[in-house]
């Protein structure tokens, strides 16, 4: 099994009286020597441990219900490939690419993806814990109803993510850009948004209680947040 070293803790340290926010616990995988998978396709309630995905084409396969464990996917197309209720365990996906990736109701736990160029992956009703997502392009993903524990993005794009309905507890954005979020109904502990850049929300604004932002992103959010309280900022006459 992969070697996991969970890092960060939580506001130990801090001075007394001062705020401060849990820390997402990273995964830092260490793969065991993996076998060069060989197969055809995926199958349904597949059981995939220690194996090598290298520029597979995975596009269009059924994989429903299947598990990963101790893999590693490089490279691999994933276009409308359908993983619903997968187990993703113990696994490293990097340079994945693919439209329509259906991950609803998967599970990932100590999963790092990289570099990855997704667009419309659906992993509505998931569960993520200690999930790393670093570097790469995700458009449209949508998150609804969705449970993450320990889950970091940094250094990637995020284009309209919805988290709407979502719980998401020590979550961190670490230089990543957020464009057009939607936090409709979801539910935010410890959630830190100061390493998003740009921050633009589309909606949920109200469902920010939870997270921490920079005084910077304070001043860009005021006229969302105006709009949200029905006010009206007009100069001086």
């Amino acid at each position: 099994m992969a070697r996991r070293v969970a890092g960060g803790g939580g506001g130990a340290g801090a001075a007394p009286g001062t705020v401060s926010v849990r820390a997402a616990r990273r995964p830092e995988l260490r793969l065991p020597p993996l076998e060069p998978y060989d197969g055809g396709g995926l199958e349904p309630d597949g059981d995939y441990d220690g194996l090598e995905f290298r520029e597979t084409d995975l596009a269009g396969q059924d994989g429903v219900g299947a598990r990963f464990m101790d893999c590693a996917l490089t490279g691999c197309a994933l276009d409308e490939a359908s993983l619903t209720r997968a187990r993703l365990l113990d696994t490293v996906l990097s340079g994945v690419r693919g439209v329509g990736v259906n991950l609803a109701e998967a599970t990932l736990r100590d999963v790092e993806l990289h570099d990855a160029r997704l667009g419309g992956t659906q992993l509505h009703g998931a569960v993520l814990e200690r999930v790393l997502i670093r570097g790469g392009k995700i458009d449209y993903l949508n998150l609804r109803r969705s449970r993450l524990k320990d889950v970091v993005f940094e250094g990637c794009v995020l284009v309209e993510p919805d988290f709407g309905g979502a719980r998401l507890e020590r979550v961190a954005f670490v230089d990543c850009a957020l464009k057009e979020a939607d936090f409709s109904a979801a539910t935010l502990t410890d959630v830190d948004l100061r390493g998003a850049a740009p921050l633009e929300l589309a909606r949920g604004v109200d469902r920010l209680s939870g997270a921490v932002i920079s005084p910077a992103q304070l001043l860009d959010l005021a006229p969302v947040l105006a709009a949200e309280l029905g006010m009206r900022v007009l100069a001086p006459e």
